[in-house]
């Protein structure tokens, strides 16, 4: 069992942040969708699954589980603080009507959480509640998330980032053409859903855009 430490330290030397959700997958095993994210030498995903029954998604997360050990990649669970305990994964995202972070933390000291952030009072408030990371976005519009403060915007974001002090992710309606002004602006860990979902060949999509974050980046 990885510690916290060693579970935010494979987060900052990730880069593409692969969210699967089986209805954006065209049909297709999101174990066999994750296989080809872990093939392509990505560092995290998250299993994101909102109309699963408990045990379907238990046993979801387990199958993952075995995949990304296989690949020493950090594997998140969305919303679920309970499955990701029982099924072993190295963290869980919440949102911002989900489990509470602080409780979430009593139950599982040593769990990677992160939190889904649309402002400032927001970011504000998962920093004080000790979150392994937050999320920001969404930066551009979206058809897989629905937030009531649509799309914030690169310039919005941008000015957002310089609030926090953990580690962070952004999401939201980011497309392979967004990659390399993102990755110019210091953005590192990118995440993205039907981008890589819905990729006819999932391991080369990942390769590929690991490799335009990789040329782009800087310190």
């Amino acid at each position: 069992m990885r510690t916290l430490t060693e579970r935010i330290e494979i987060f900052k030397s990730s880069d593409l942040y692969p969210v699967v959700s089986s209805e954006y997958c065209n049909g297709r095993n999101v174990c066999d969708i994750v296989a080809g994210i872990a093939s392509a030498g990505a560092k995290i995903v998250q299993i994101r699954e909102k109309n699963i029954s408990d045990c379907a998604m238990f046993e979801l997360v387990q199958k993952c589980k075995k995949i990304t050990d296989n690949y020493q990649m950090l594997l998140i669970v969305d919303d679920r603080v309970d499955i990701a305990i029982a099924a072993g994964a190295d963290g869980v995202h919440l949102g911002q009507e989900d489990f509470p972070l602080t409780e979430a933390k009593k139950l599982a000291p040593d769990m990677f959480f992160g939190v889904s952030t649309h402002n400032a009072e927001e970011i504000r408030k998962a920093l004080a509640d000790g979150c392994s990371y937050l999320n920001m976005g969404p930066m551009f519009p979206t058809q897989t998330k629905s937030v009531a403060c649509g799309a914030l915007g690169l310039e919005m974001i941008e000015d957002l980032k310089k609030l926090v002090t953990c580690p962070f992710s952004v999401m939201g309606g980011i497309k392979e053409h967004h990659l390399e002004l993102l990755c110019s602006r210091g953005f590192k860990h990118i995440a993205m859903v039907t981008e890589i979902t819905q990729a006819p060949d999932v391991e080369a999509k990942v390769k590929h855009l690991r490799q335009i974050m990789k040329g782009c980046s800087h310190e």
